[in-house]
């Protein structure tokens, strides 16, 4: 691994995000990494908690778009093809860490790829048997939510900001949607609406935090909780967590998921059809930006 780093500490399974210098910002082969790493403390009897933290000022910027960016202005000049829905051959992004070749390993769309790499992956997250615990600082943006909402507890440093603005690239929220159940209907419309951050005091206000914390203690909070909680019976833990994941399932939470990350793919589509490109970009601000660069 070269994005993720995973030990185990006592009973604890770390995971820690390790692109600091690009705010731990999400790639294809960071997420993929970030998986096996899950996958790893799930099937070691060693390991009765899951942590996940970062390195770095922020928890995680979200997903990679930065060559997704420079890919579009390259295609506006000519050198590479428009992408199609169909994924027909003339839809490839090569080398695009944020979008796929959408023909690579049989994969005609992306919906297939969001769904196997995006929803797919946090929701096996969340469905681990082990308790996981999320230590976040600093910014947590749009695909950083998707990293810590699936662990069970959240536990945040006071400079700690969450925030889904991708309304402002025409869609109408990240793919695994736990804003509503994490902080309401309206104040999940708030959220959406305007694309500002909320800190980390109003979102252990609503719930979706454990705790606040100053940020020189987080690893060590997190640490001494998960210890707390490798000290009850693997069995008994598994079994409470599948009884609070189950009710809200059966509130609706699971099917709910599914639904709109299909409207998500609707903005895709939106964008696709209006530029070209799967998401809303202002292509002529970009260029500029990068010749001012």
């Amino acid at each position: 691994m070269s994005l993720i780093r995973y030990e185990v500490v006592d009973r604890t399974g770390v995971i820690t995000l390790d692109r600091a210098d690009k705010a731990n910002a999400q790639t294809p082969p960071m997420l993929d990494e970030l998986d096996d790493a899950w996958m790893r403390a799930a099937k070691d009897d060693a390991v009765r908690v899951i942590v996940l933290r970062a390195e770095g000022k922020h928890f995680s910027a979200g997903h990679d778009i930065t060559a997704s960016r420079d890919a579009a202005l390259d295609r506006e000049g000519g050198a590479a093809a428009t992408p199609t829905a169909g994924g027909n051959g003339s839809g490839s992004l090569r080398g695009d860490p944020s979008f796929p070749d959408w023909n690579e390993g049989g994969l005609a769309s992306i919906w297939e790829w969001e769904s196997e790499r995006y929803l797919g992956y946090t929701r096996k997250w969340r469905d681990v048997r082990k308790p996981s615990i999320a230590a976040v600082q600093g910014q947590c943006i749009a695909g950083g939510l998707m990293l810590c909402w699936p662990c069970d507890l959240i536990i945040a440093s006071e400079d700690a900001r969450f925030s889904d603005p991708v309304v402002r690239m025409g869609i109408g929220g990240v793919e695994y949607h736990g804003h509503t159940w994490e902080f309401g209907a309206r104040k999940a419309k708030e959220l959406l609406f305007t694309g500002q951050a909320i800190d980390a005091a109003e979102a252990h206000r609503l719930g979706m935090v454990n705790r606040v914390v100053t940020r020189d203690r987080l690893d060590a909070e997190v640490m001494e909780l998960a210890a707390q909680i490798g000290q009850m019976d693997p069995f008994g833990l598994a079994q409470a967590k599948r009884a609070v994941n189950q009710t809200i399932d059966v509130m609706g939470f699971y099917t709910a998921l599914q639904s709109v990350f299909d409207i998500h793919q609707t903005g895709h589509g939106n964008a696709l059809s209006r530029v070209g490109y799967p998401i809303m970009v202002d292509l002529d601000a970009m260029k500029a930006a990068q010749d001012k660069r």
